[in-house]
């Protein structure tokens, strides 16, 4: 699938989606959003997507909001700037609520500056592999705005409420060996190698059952706002399913035969 905005591709059950506004670094304009929106449907609904992989084209993984889009608000008629803002904010948390919950692992791989929106958006993958040329910086309150892509909900689980609380009053950059060390970025590789890496990782991670890979990332997503009861129950529930899943018969049946071979 290939847009103006928005390349994805998928091979060997990896998709690889690239926000493809170089000129722009990437950063996301309501057309864009509609693509990516688009495209993160198809991929969390596709059984044989295992794994996304998320990068961007050129030198910037995504700049945040695109300003033009931020100056046509600031333009519109008074009554109207408050419900144009509310339903953008609606797009906007539809789609990184795409991010965080698809069903399958989510890689952020960041080949350069993740700013802002750019910044939430690598915080709702799973995981984050970066190149050399990357760096993050949650510089909202330099527009006298807040994080309105999840920072204010991902980054205190990253590095702890105090040094989010510091990242974004000042907005400053983080390059990428402090992300490393405070835990925003989980591994670092090479900008050449940046997105087969994190293809790889992708696959290391999605070889299991998909079904009890989905059923577990939703609970573990909660985890924090659950109680030990709550988790538990609904781990029970998720259990229950998979017992019923051809994932879990094969694989048990498949052990079963190798012990016979054995004795």
């Amino acid at each position: 699938m290939t847009t103006n905005l928005i390349e994805l591709e998928v091979d060997g059950g990896i998709a690889t989606l690239v926000l493809n506004r170089p000129d722009k670094r990437n950063a996301m304009s309501d057309e864009m959003r509609t693509a990516f929106i688009d495209a993160l449907e198809r991929v969390a609904a596709d059984k044989a997507i295992k794994a996304l992989v998320l990068t961007g084209a050129g030198k910037g993984f995504c700049a945040g909001g695109d300003i033009a889009g931020m100056e046509r608000r600031m333009n519109a008629p008074a009554g109207e700037v408050g419900f144009n803002g509310w339903h953008r904010q609606q797009r906007v948390h539809h789609t990184q609520a795409l991010l965080h919950t698809m069903p399958k692992p989510v890689i952020a791989a960041v080949n350069g500056a993740a700013s802002g929106l750019g910044a939430d958006t690598a915080l709702a993958c799973d995981f984050i592999i970066a190149s050399e040329w990357a760096n993050f910086s949650w510089s909202y309150i330099l527009r006298g705005i807040v994080p309105d892509g999840g920072g204010m909900y991902f980054l205190p689980r990253r590095v702890g409420l105090v040094k989010a609380k510091e990242l974004i009053f000042t907005g400053r950059k983080v390059d990428v060996d402090e992300a490393l060390a405070l835990g925003i970025v989980d591994r670092k590789t090479s900008g050449e190698t940046l997105v087969a890496d994190a293809q790889s990782w992708a696959a290391e991670l999605s070889r299991g059952s998909s079904t009890a890979l989905a059923l577990g990332k939703t609970i573990l997503n909660q985890s924090f706002e659950l109680s030990a009861h709550q988790v538990f129950a609904q781990g029970s529930q998720a259990q229950g399913i998979c017992y019923t899943s051809s994932e879990h018969r094969e694989s048990v049946m498949a052990f079963l035969a190798k012990s016979a071979a054995k004795e």
